[in-house]
């Protein structure tokens, strides 16, 4: 078996304690995946620890800081594979700073909740992911924000 690499992503959320919306990006490249959404993130590059990779990150891709909440572990060794040569973990996270907007390789970005959680075309490895976070977005109305 091949070693995966290893990135991380945030599922960008209203409330690290009962989350009603999800941000959701939409890749511009490589042509492959062009037009399909995910969380944003990327590789861990060598020297740096899974949470600086995700701020650096995320200050690249959509020009925000964030605060991080809980992990979202997922089943295999603690993190989620998502391709042949990726694994991933995910945290939940709050933008504390900047306006979420697509700088690097996403063109639109979307806010979801779980009404509309499935009307984007997900990447197929962050599929699981996203049926997981469903489990724990609370519906707007319920919890009374409308």
């Amino acid at each position: 078996m091949t070693s995966r690499r290893l990135v991380v992503a945030a599922a960008i959320v209203d409330d690290l304690e009962r989350p009603t919306r999800l941000l959701a990006a939409r890749r511009s490249r490589p042509a492959a995946i062009a037009g399909r959404w995910e969380f944003p993130g990327g590789k861990v590059d060598p020297g740096e620890t899974p949470v600086e990779a995700l701020h650096r990150e995320l200050g690249e891709e959509l020009g925000v800081r964030v605060e991080l909440g809980a992990e979202l572990v997922g089943p295999d060794d603690g993190a989620w594979i998502i391709t042949d040569r990726h694994v991933l973990r995910l945290w939940r996270a709050i933008v504390t700073d900047g306006d979420p907007r697509p700088l690097v390789e996403h063109d639109a970005l979307r806010t979801l909740d779980r009404a509309t959680l499935y009307d984007v075309d997900w990447l197929d490895g962050d599929v699981r992911i996203v049926r997981e976070l469903e489990q724990i977005l609370d519906d707007p109305v319920d919890a009374g924000y409308r």
